[in-house]
């Protein structure tokens, strides 16, 4: 997964410069009160890096767990649309190394090993996942043109 992890450390090194670079308010308006703004998107993305990296971390040492959240609730409770946004994007980026060096330690055997999301899925797949996920968003929130995500 060494290169997984490059990738992913490629991709969270360049996003964060241009998260850095980008003004409150555009990170802070909300099109309507039922969407997010760009801030509760990455707010999202530090939700799915904590859910993920548990996933990353059980599905090694238990047989098939079922690890889900509720993102609407996650995102509403930690209140990320208040939240100062460089200590967001300081989180973001901090989670995401983490990932990177835990993907690095997997061992080959170990990507075969199965967790549930609502679907089963082998933590290859999830790690796979994730980075379509987070490229997605950080698209939307950087105004890149749209990556298709499931």
């Amino acid at each position: 997964m060494s290169s997984t992890s490059i990738e992913l450390k490629e991709m969270i090194s360049g996003y964060y410069v241009q998260l850095n670079n980008m003004n409150e308010a555009e990170l802070s308006f909300k099109p309507n009160a039922a969407r997010w703004s760009k801030k509760e998107i990455l707010g999202h993305l530090i939700d799915s890096a904590q859910n993920n990296l548990r996933r990353f971390v059980v599905s090694q040492y238990e047989q098939k767990p079922s690890i889900i959240y509720s993102q609407n609730d996650w995102v509403r409770i930690n209140n990320y649309q208040n939240m100062d946004t460089r200590l967001l994007v300081e989180l973001w980026f901090l989670q995401n190394q983490q990932i990177c060096h835990l993907i690095e330690s997997i061992g080959d055997e170990q990507l075969e090993k199965k967790c549930s999301t609502d679907t089963e899925h082998t933590l290859e797949w999830l790690i796979k996942d994730y980075i379509r996920h987070l490229s997605h968003h950080m698209h939307q929130i950087l105004n890149l043109e749209a990556v298709e995500y499931p």
